[in-house]
This record gives structure tokens, C-alpha cells and sequence, in this order.
């Protein structure tokens, strides 16, 4: 799976977040429904022009995104 191929990044579309190609459909609504306890089959029903490829390389692409990053520690205020 080429990731490049599948998530793109155009500031006319969604203002530039990066999205499945093709669509409008933005990487971190993907994300959001993984994390909110949405299965992939979930997401394909919700998103039907949209494959499991696609979804992966929505995780590729944010893996990789979080890789290249300086981890800061958030303090905590109490």
C-alpha cells in the first residue's frame, strides 16, 4: 500500500488537512471514529466510497506524522 497515493493534502479542499483521496473525508475523522470505539467495518458502512486501504493508510499517515514530532509533556494544573 502506497500511502501518497491514497492521503492527500490541498489547501482548496478542507482547508488542507489531509484526506482520503477522492473525497472529502479528512484523516482525523477517521481517527476519531477509531478511537471512539467505531470498528473498521463501522467506518466502511458510514463511508462506503471509501476501502480498508484507505483507512490504513489514514493510520500510516498519522503514525508517521506523530513519529517526525517532538514529544512535549503536557503539565497538569490543578
Amino acid at each position: 500500500m502506497n500511502m501518497k497515493e491514497r492521503i492527500v493534502v490541498n489547501p482548496k479542499i478542507m482547508v488542507g488537512k489531509p484526506i482520503i483521496k477522492g473525497t472529502r473525508i479528512p484523516v482525523d475523522a477517521i481517527l476519531k471514529r477509531l478511537a471512539d470505539g467505531m470498528t473498521i467495518s463501522d467506518i466502511l458502512e458510514e463511508y462506503p466510497n471509501i476501502t480498508e486501504e484507505d483507512i490504513r493508510a489514514a493510520l500510516t499517515y498519522v503514525s508517521e506524522v506523530i513519529a517526525g514530532e517532538q514529544i512535549i509533556p503536557m503539565v497538569e494544573t490543578t
